[in-house]
């Protein structure tokens, strides 16, 4: 019967997961088709800084061309909206094949006020984003050029250029666009040097179509991968996770031998032992049978700990698994950012199932507060982040503001569909699970445990060595992704990132195994927490990588670049403690439960 409870619960999940990645895949890729003439709209997105991706700010909000009665807002996605894109569109006139020599788009009064702005934002190295049927297209608005002379002039300090002219290249294979790129002229820049004056600026165009045969419509998002924003390092990024892989597997290895040793002649020893004889002479784990089964302190708060990592585990495992199988296109803006937040939102079954089957365990019995810690253990503390990032970027006019339909979309996702189905898994948990019966019965009275005077044994040391190795599985990757999402580059190397995952599963549940050895051979039976703890060090140590990538390795600066980088990235360390948490918990469970199940303690 339970076996059967099981495979429902699995089909159920499953349906609900398949239901996500068809919503998620519903956007074809058959692709727009254009018939000649046919109009070609150019939308435009945001502007801002390079170095501080997430500091965007709406297009128009720099006195560009505008047009009258074109500067519509453009449909996007939740995932782009959450992503900070706000597109709308623009004035300039394209039709499907036909080149523009030149044409002109307006022709404006910049006053003093224009002019400083846009010399502020050249000065601050504002770059703009537009797109062409899906498209991304990335420009710089002007530049600064260091020069002494400029005409036969000598020139005190640098000057200031602006770029009103863009030059539209579009890639056509048949009846599809497959490329789209946007340079400047700098024959026809304006000297904005001066800001005590306005000026008459000619904002223009030109186009030029392309007949690109070589690259179908599937592949087009692929060069973005290869953008020159960063360099282009394959072959090293290879070679470093091979390196990476084979140094955590050779001292997993190493470690679980030693291990499996160990056990072996405690095993031996115990078994050898006669029954008369244990009460005198039993030393390490085994003296502490009674109390190693011991319920842990806070055990509803424990229990929603382990559910919540539960949940963000699933989700992660049927995340990179649906971008591996091609299941949808990452590279479509936003698509990754709503996967995320559907399949986290359905993975509430499991969590509540893990939460509410380990409750049951625990012997608990408030199972509605357990329920309500489950479901809101890692939603709230995002919330609150959230909150306050949110009001920085309101307050700065950045379009990195969710606006209040978003927020009310997301909120009603985490009410009617996440909190839901962690009742319902709750409910089916509690349900398929037996009375535990521990290998050993536990003592009435809690057994003292022993002062720790070595200090490799302190918690401290053994959180930091619970961190180090699962971090060290890792680190290389993680600069990739942090590239990604903090700059410009566009993450397509799922297939490594799945191996890492995956490495970093197993590497943190022998660590986390080992550790918990040399603790019940010190006679401390204090695990569950612990367990818990070391599981999820990794994610003290993806913490502290911020702090290097921010100030080492990154240019970003300012207030509400600040606030996004560090708000997020605690929300996300907090993440991978709770996932491997989970992981290193139950991996030690599995361990207690068998080594006291093979040997006789009654």
């Amino acid at each position: 019967k339970m076996v059967t409870t099981y495979q429902n619960c699995f089909s159920m999940h499953s349906i609900l997961f398949v239901a996500v990645v068809t919503i998620i895949s519903f956007h074809s890729v058959l692709g727009r088709r254009y018939h000649a003439h046919d109009h070609v709209g150019i939308v435009a997105n945001t502007v801002g800084p390079f170095n501080n991706p997430t500091e965007t700010y709406p297009f128009y909000s720099l006195p560009f061309c505008s047009g009258t009665g074109r500067q519509r807002r453009h449909k996007q996605d939740l995932g782009e909206t959450l992503s900070g894109s706000r597109k709308v569109a623009t004035p300039y006139e394209l039709t499907f094949l036909d080149p523009v020599p030149w044409r002109s788009l307006c022709e404006e009064y910049l006053d003093a006020s224009d002019i400083k702005e846009l010399k502020d934002a050249i000065e601050a190295d504002y770059f703009f984003e537009m797109l062409i049927d899906d498209l991304p297209m990335w420009g710089y608005l002007g530049e600064v050029v260091h020069e002494e002379f400029l005409l036969g002039k000598s020139i005190q300090g640098a000057r200031v250029y602006l770029y009103p002219h863009l030059h539209f290249s579009i890639g056509f294979n048949n009846d599809q666009i497959v490329t789209a790129n946007v340079t400047t002229d700098a024959k026809r820049r304006v000297d904005i040097t001066d800001i005590t004056t306005g000026q008459e600026v000619v904002f223009s165009y030109t186009v030029e179509w392309i007949h690109t045969p070589e690259m179908v419509y599937d592949d087009r998002m692929k060069r973005y991968a290869d953008s020159t924003f960063l360099p282009t390092t394959f072959e090293i990024h290879w070679l470093s996770v091979l390196n990476s892989f084979v140094l955590v597997l050779l001292l997993t290895a190493f470690l679980a031998i030693i291990l499996m040793k160990i056990l072996k002649n405690d095993f031996s020893k115990y078994m050898e032992i006669d029954e008369d004889e244990l009460t005198e002479e039993e030393t390490g784990w085994k003296m502490i049978h009674g109390d190693v089964f011991r319920c842990p302190p806070l055990a509803n708060l424990f229990a929603a700990f382990v559910g919540s990592g539960a949940q963000i585990f699933f989700t992660v495992l049927f995340l990179l698994s649906s971008v591996v199988v091609g299941a949808f296109k990452v590279t479509r803006r936003g698509a990754l950012l709503t996967a995320v937040i559907l399949i986290y939102a359905v993975c509430g079954l499991f969590g509540g199932i893990v939460a509410g089957r380990l409750y049951k365990q625990l012997k608990g019995r408030d199972w509605v507060w357990n329920v309500m810690l489950t479901s809101a253990i890692f939603p709230v503390p995002l919330g609150c982040v959230f909150a306050v990032v949110n009001t920085v970027a309101w307050s700065s006019n950045s379009t990195a503001a969710l606006p209040i339909t978003t927020i009310g979309l997301m909120v009603a996702i985490l009410c009617f569909v996440h909190f839901p189905l962690t009742v319902v898994g709750a409910v089916v948990g509690r349900n398929i699970t037996e009375e535990f019966k521990p290998p050993s019965r536990t003592n009435k009275v809690p057994r003292e445990v022993p002062q720790v005077l070595a200090w490799y044994k302190m918690p401290l040391a053994q959180l930091f060595m619970a961190g180090f190795l699962p971090f060290s599985a890792i680190y290389i990757e993680l600069h990739y992704i942090f590239a990604s999402i903090w700059g410009h580059k566009i993450y397509t190397l799922f297939g490594i990132l799945f191996v890492a995952f995956v490495m970093l599963v197993i590497v943190t549940s022998f660590i986390t195994i080992a550790l918990l050895y040399f603790q019940l051979a010190r006679e401390d039976h204090r695990w569950w927490w612990t367990a818990l703890y070391n599981g999820g060090a990794t994610g003290l140590f993806v913490f502290a990588y911020s702090f290097y990538y921010f100030f080492h390795r990154s240019n970003m600066s300012g207030y509400l670049q600040l606030s996004f980088y560090f708000g997020y990235m605690a929300i996300v360390s907090y993440a991978f403690f709770m996932m491997l948490g989970f992981v290193g918990f139950y991996s030690a469970f599995t361990f207690v439960n068998y080594i006291y199940g093979a040997v006789k303690t009654d």
